[in-house]
């Protein structure tokens, strides 16, 4: 064979193998990585901040996160789940690795915005009666797990523990409490949804309006809810109101009363009423 025809094949040899080379030092790169990954980046610190109510200790431990586990096998998901699940009082949290070996969680706080006070009575017999009927002739009838005691709630709805009796947060009534555990988000009968909503969406405006101390009570009705404002209003709203205008609109009539009335002015205003309807304490008459 001559010297031409050998550096032929060995050309066409290379050119034939060459594309499984090519694949066989991707994957080879790729083993090495992830051997890397698993041998080296091990977590050694987790470090914690923006917690206030809860100790680092706590929320490391609340994580599920051990020393020595694998940076890049953590499930973020299943971990935020886990803090949030046992420390009610977690809102927000994210979650980073910072190389080569250490977690950094950084949490924000629920603050007790409001109490769901316990359910009435009537109501609860209502669903017990509803219960029954449901179940026909079953010689078991299921039982309406409802709340034994007020729950204070974050301004999403999530329960947080049991109100102390000393509490300050908004009294909410027209809601019914079934099976509480902190934690968890506010469990309702189905036909109570839009309350709910309402309430939220209360709690929201007023918080960005920066005066969620300044109502003491909610009362939640079918098509309407009624706040108790700066301990001298009562404030109806309906329950699909953009609560931000609302809002906005029960402070400009507290002013627009104080600035006639004097700064004691107290009385109701009907905000589901276009204009709005006012009625000063002295000749009020109490809205349905």
């Amino acid at each position: 064979m001559s010297r031409h025809s050998r550096s032929r094949t060995r050309r066409r040899n290379r050119g034939r193998f060459g594309p499984l080379f090519k694949l066989l030092c991707v994957v080879g790169v790729i083993v090495a990585l992830t051997v890397g990954a698993t041998v080296f980046f091990r977590v050694e610190t987790v470090t914690v901040t923006g917690n206030q109510r809860y100790t680092q200790e706590e929320i490391v431990t609340a994580s599920g996160i051990q020393l020595g586990d694998n940076l890049y096998s953590l499930n973020k998901v299943r971990i935020g789940q886990n803090i949030r699940t046992t420390l009610p009082y977690i809102g927000e949290l994210t979650i980073n690795r910072a190389l080569p070996s250490t977690i950094l969680i950084t949490v924000t706080e629920w603050e007790a915005v409001a109490q769901v006070a316990v359910p009435d009575p009537a109501r609860v017999a209502g669903l017990q009666q509803a219960a029954a009927e449901e179940a026909g002739d079953s010689s078991e009838v299921p039982t309406v797990n409802v709340a034994q005691e007020p729950w204070l709630i974050s301004v999403k709805g999530k329960l947080l523990e049991p109100a102390p009796a000393d509490s300050a947060a908004i009294v909410v009534t027209g809601l019914t409490l079934l099976e509480p555990q902190a934690g968890s988000m506010l469990n309702i009968p189905e036909e109570e949804k839009t309350r709910l909503e309402a309430l939220i969406g209360l709690l929201e405006a007023l918080g960005e309006a920066g005066i969620q101390s300044q109502i003491s009570a909610v009362r939640l009705e079918s098509t309407y809810l009624m706040a108790r404002y700066a301990g001298r209003f009562d404030v109806k709203m309906d329950l699909n109101a953009d609560f931000a205008y609302d809002v906005r609109l029960m402070q400009s009539v507290r002013r627009e009363m104080e600035g006639k009335d004097g700064e004691n002015a107290s009385g109701s205003m009907d905000l589901t009423r276009s204009p709005v309807v006012y009625s000063p304490a002295r000749d009020r008459q109490d809205i349905p």
